[in-house]
């Protein structure tokens, strides 16, 4: 597997190429690729760094696993390729955004759209294996993921990390609450997004603390 990374990121994470659990990350993933059916495609491991450059950063949504069925994972956490229904966490998250914001629920589950516009939407392992949730957890990826968030949270300031369900909300240990704005809440999947995501305001919730620090918020 060779590694290309948006530039800043490159810097940004330089001490991990080298370290000995990437490159045993590394043979295990170009192994599975060659042996097995994986998602997201090879080019897009790390779509959501190439995205969204490490000094662009606004906001950082965190998942757990990319999608395991055919046409889905597009290297972005919750983001499916234009044309895919949308997985029930999706649909529900735009409910959100439209009863939050206003905004109309888009026809399009693609949200290239965020990371343009600064939304490392990122999740915590990067690959999977066809219909097998969690196959490459446990690999390597979620120490390679832990060390993105925690250089945001050193080398960035007033950013908005949003933490949607428990194993998300494992990972605010790593940031510097000084410094940057936390949002948790229950996950949007339809076993608990009643229980308190729906109406948790997240979305104008961190275009308010962007725009108090004179940053330009998200057309969500």
């Amino acid at each position: 597997m060779s590694i290309r990374i948006e530039e800043g990121w490159r810097k940004a994470l330089q001490e991990q190429w080298e370290a000995p659990y990437f490159q045993a990350l590394t043979e295990f993933v170009t192994q599975r690729y060659a042996q097995t059916r994986v998602y997201p495609p090879g080019r897009q491991i790390f779509a959501a760094f190439d995205q969204c450059p490490f000094d662009q950063v606004k906001v950082v949504i965190l998942g757990q696993d990319p999608y395991h069925g055919p046409h889905q994972a597009n290297g972005l956490c919750f983001s499916v390729n234009q044309g895919i229904e949308f997985p029930p966490s999706l649909r529900n998250i735009f409910k959100e955004v439209s009863s939050d914001t206003g905004a109309p629920v888009p026809v399009s589950g693609d949200l290239s759209r965020w990371a343009q516009q600064g939304v490392l939407l990122l999740n915590a392992t990067l690959t999977v294996e066809e219909h097998m949730a969690g196959s490459h957890q446990g690999r390597g990826w979620e120490q390679f993921t832990d060390s993105a968030i925690s250089a945001l949270s050193q080398k960035r300031d007033h950013l908005v990390f949003i933490l949607w369900g428990s194993y998300a909300r494992s990972k605010a240990a790593l940031i510097d609450r000084s410094r940057h704005l936390v949002l948790e809440s229950v996950h949007p999947s339809p076993l608990s997004a009643h229980r308190g995501f729906f109406g948790n305001h997240h979305f104008s919730l961190a275009n308010k603390y962007l725009q108090a620090h004179g940053i330009a918020p998200i057309n969500w």
